[in-house]
């Protein structure tokens, strides 16, 4: 059961996460287009107190296929349930480091071993690279664990927007390959739809304090770089068959432009017969769960997501 909240803390948390992300928004427009510059402030994403950058889980270095990444574990987890992350970062930034003590502390929560990545990415390193390393990652991760060689007994995926919509492009694609699918997924606000059609984009756009709605094409043209169209549903998951996915829980804060994303998908699968969570959070921003554990929602969030998990693992076969 879920911790009894505090109003008060949680008003004033949330007040004082969205001035952080307004006072980021700016400095990111400030070195616009300075991508290393862009990418470090990135990094600093939930930094806004030293709790956010804490946690309890161990970890080291791996090359997961190719792909370079890390296991994170704590006491709790066990070797032979795995779950993949995919961080976020609009595609073009996002890193080990600056999603470590997310991935932790979803290791903690799941009690499962945690594959955080780093995958290729753009402008460098265009569509398809991300979606491939995902790919060959989850491979990987099928086949090895922390502990060295062996069989995974149960896997996950999960990602936040961008990476959210990697994670959902990746179900799709190894579904029409005939590829091994987790047994589960999870989609932090995810990206659905690079048309940018969903009402809330032009609804939501004075109260969300980090996305800005002026900028997403220039982010999708950089992703992109006329590799394929944007709504091929390895792209656009949201344009996507549905069918034959596998468990799927997405969560969505009320105060971002892409909420309409999570809500169009998780309503598009569930018509196809995907057993669906949608778990949406009123008045919070874009990826809050990041700022576990100075924000309660966040971590109340995060405690949903190791529930839904653990559901996974017991009751839906290997």
């Amino acid at each position: 059961m879920e911790n009894a909240s505090n109003p008060q803390l949680e008003t004033t948390r949330l007040e004082a996460v969205n001035s952080y992300l307004r006072a980021l928004a700016d400095k990111v427009a400030e070195v616009v287009p300075d991508l290393g510059k862009i990418r470090a402030l990135i990094d600093e994403y939930a930094a806004i107190d030293a709790s956010t950058s804490a946690h309890s889980a161990t970890w080291r270095k791996v090359n997961a296929g190719h792909v370079p990444g890390e296991w994170l574990t704590t006491d709790s987890s066990s070797p032979a349930d795995r779950l993949l992350y995919v961080h976020g970062g609009s595609w073009m930034s996002g890193s080990l480091e600056g999603y470590r003590a997310h991935a932790g502390r979803l290791a903690a929560e799941t009690d499962c071993a945690v594959l955080n990545i780093d995958y290729r990415l753009a402008p460098e390193h265009p569509f398809p690279a991300g979606l491939e390393d995902c790919d060959r990652a989850f491979d990987w991760m099928l086949e090895n664990g922390p502990d060295g060689p062996g069989r995974a007994r149960s896997t996950f995926v999960a990602g936040d927007s961008a990476g959210g919509n990697l994670v959902l492009a990746l179900l799709l694609k190894r579904r029409d390959q005939n590829k091994a699918l987790p047994k589960a997924a999870v989609a932090l606000s995810p990206a659905t739809d690079l048309t940018w059609s969903s009402p809330s984009i032009q609804q939501r756009a004075a109260v969300d304090p980090i996305l800005r709605a002026e900028r997403i094409g220039t982010v999708v043209h950089a992703y992109l770089q006329n590799a394929a169209a944007v709504d091929d549903p390895y792209v656009s998951p949201l344009f996507g068959e549905l069918s034959g996915l596998p468990p799927l829980m997405l969560q969505a804060g009320g105060a971002e432009i892409l909420y309409d994303d999570s809500r169009r998908f998780a309503e598009k699968a569930e018509a196809a017969g995907i057993d669906v969570y949608f778990d949406t959070w009123p008045d919070l921003p874009h990826v809050f769960q990041m700022f576990a554990p100075y924000l309660p929602q966040a971590s109340r969030a995060l405690r949903r997501i190791g529930a839904f998990v653990h559901r996974g693992r017991d009751e839906r076969g290997a």
